[in-house]
């Protein structure tokens, strides 16, 4: 997983084009056409999509800052008229990254405090959250402005420490999340099967499990025949133990111990854990240094593009489904909204004398219904009829109670600021290369081993969920 790994695609077109992309999404008002303009969808998602958009241009910004070009392009921007100088160091490279990140971070961190403890749209803190696109891009341009006044001293601090140690969470929390992915789509699917009996549904089960095996087989042999050649011991060691671990998840899937305190279990979780993992693995491989003749893609022109442009769609993919599932599944994360409330009895046994009103069930079931995915968050739009609905925002999904925690959803956002601070920093450290006037985005062993060690915690994490009903019973009887 990892946030933004090929970055240096996004260059290709031409640096003019990233620059004017990038000052038009900076602008207030693509934000607000982005959360006016998605249509039937609701606010939350609209809201969700402009904050994953900040982070994109974020991202891009402080790659665009790991080398000189940075300011030389600011400075022809502006006619030759400003010159951009730092009192205290260079105003690009390693302090640069952390500094942006850390703006964008900050900005995080404010709004988490500021909408601790808002249950729907009705809280005028809401507003902060959907809403106020132009203050909230001028803040964050402000942040940014600010960092660059505060001493080189902090963000060494800054980034060798807390932005390390965030990024590693955001690593975790990523990992987690895929494992939880696994489980919901083979139960999403085996619940279909029962449901409908229809034959679309095994075929796709089915499928999408044979496709998943395949692919991981075929990257693990491309790996060997391109990557773990001559004395490329680490790969070879990369390689060999990802595929243990891909052969151990497969048979302790099926294993009866395993099947008889969970039935749905099976092959197809597997199937997706070792898919992803055999991709980090080789992601990993295919981006070290090539001091030991181990990474052809390196003197491969072609070759390197086309990985560059692979691994830029499934990084983006990765982060966005990160940041998305993370917002939408806090439940598991503090967030107990959406549950039937009963009314609290003053009696000293606290026994209850009301049932839940009939709105209030129907608003219940259809937030169980898309949880499970049975419906589309749109469902939640028709679920307000009452009196105040004429006062409400047009699209709003959490006029009952907000789809995701706010707070949650910032903390995790500035995780991912941290991670993106982190491995653009380490192209800077050690081993560096360039790419023309660009710094290339992971090339280091440090990112090539945090990517294989978390491939490992990936198996170890989805080995526990199979093994965790067997070991602890009691916890997992329902």
């Amino acid at each position: 997983m990892g946030a933004l790994l090929s970055l240096p695609m996004l260059a290709l077109p031409g640096v003019g084009t990233v620059m004017s992309v990038a000052a038009s999404c900076c602008g207030a008002a693509t934000c607000s056409m982005v959360c006016s303009a998605c249509g039937k969808c609701g606010n939350s998602v609209a809201t969700r999509i402009a904050y994953a958009l900040l982070l994109l241009v974020n991202s891009v910004l402080s790659w665009i800052m790991l080398t000189p070009w940075a300011i030389k392009k600011l400075e022809h921007l502006a006619f030759d008229y400003v010159k951009i100088n730092c009192p205290t160091g260079q105003c690009y490279g390693w302090l640069a990254v952390h500094r942006i990140n850390f703006a964008l971070g900050l900005f995080h961190l404010i709004f988490a405090g500021l909408l601790f403890g808002v249950a729907s749209s009705k809280n005028p803190r809401a507003a902060l959250q959907n809403g106020y696109w132009g203050p909230k891009v001028i803040a964050w341009i402000a942040f940014i402005v600010l960092s660059f006044l505060i001493p080189d001293q902090f963000f060494q601090f800054w980034g060798n420490y807390i932005s390390f140690i965030g990024g590693m969470l955001f690593l975790i929390l990523g990992l987690i999340l895929l494992v939880d992915l696994a489980h919901n789509w083979a139960e999403y699917c085996l619940r279909k099967i029962e449901d409908t009996d229809s034959g679309v549904w095994r075929t796709v089960l089915l499928g999408s499990t044979l496709g998943m095996y395949l692919g991981s087989l075929a990257m693990t042999i491309i790996q060997y025949i391109f990557f773990a050649q001559g004395d490329c011991a680490m790969n070879q060691a990369a390689i060999t133990i990802n595929l243990l671990f891909w052969l151990g998840i497969s048979f302790l899937s099926v294993h009866p111990s395993v099947q008889e305190y969970n039935t749905k279990a099976g092959l197809a979780q597997a199937a997706m854990v070792g898919v992803y993992c055999t991709y980090l693995t080789m992601s990993a491989v295919s981006m070290e240094p090539d001091d030991k003749l181990c990474n052809p893609l390196i003197r491969a022109q072609g070759t390197r593009t086309t990985s560059v442009v692979i691994g830029a769609i499934v990084t983006m993919l990765t982060v966005a489904y990160t940041t998305t599932r993370a917002a939408t599944q806090s439940l598991g994360l503090g967030n107990n909204r959406g549950g039937i409330r009963l009314p609290d009895d003053d009696d000293e046994h606290n026994l209850v004398t009301q049932q839940p009103g009939r709105r209030e069930m129907r608003a219940e079931v259809l937030r169980r219904a898309v949880e499970e995915g049975s419906l589309p968050a749109d469902a939640l739009l028709s679920d307000d009829d009452d009196d105040e609905s004429s006062n409400n925002t047009p699209h709003d999904d959490e006029r009952s109670y907000t789809q995701y925690d706010y707070s949650v959803f910032h903390i995790i956002f500035f995780l991912a600021t941290c991670w993106v601070a982190s491995l653009l920093t380490s192209a800077t450290e050690g081993d560096r290369t360039s790419d023309g006037n660009f710094a290339t985005v992971g090339r280091t062993y440090w990112a090539s081993w945090v990517k294989i060690i978390s491939a490992w915690f990936c198996y170890c994490l989805y080995i526990w969920t199979l093994v965790a009903p067997i070991l602890l019973p009691e916890r997992f009887d329902s």
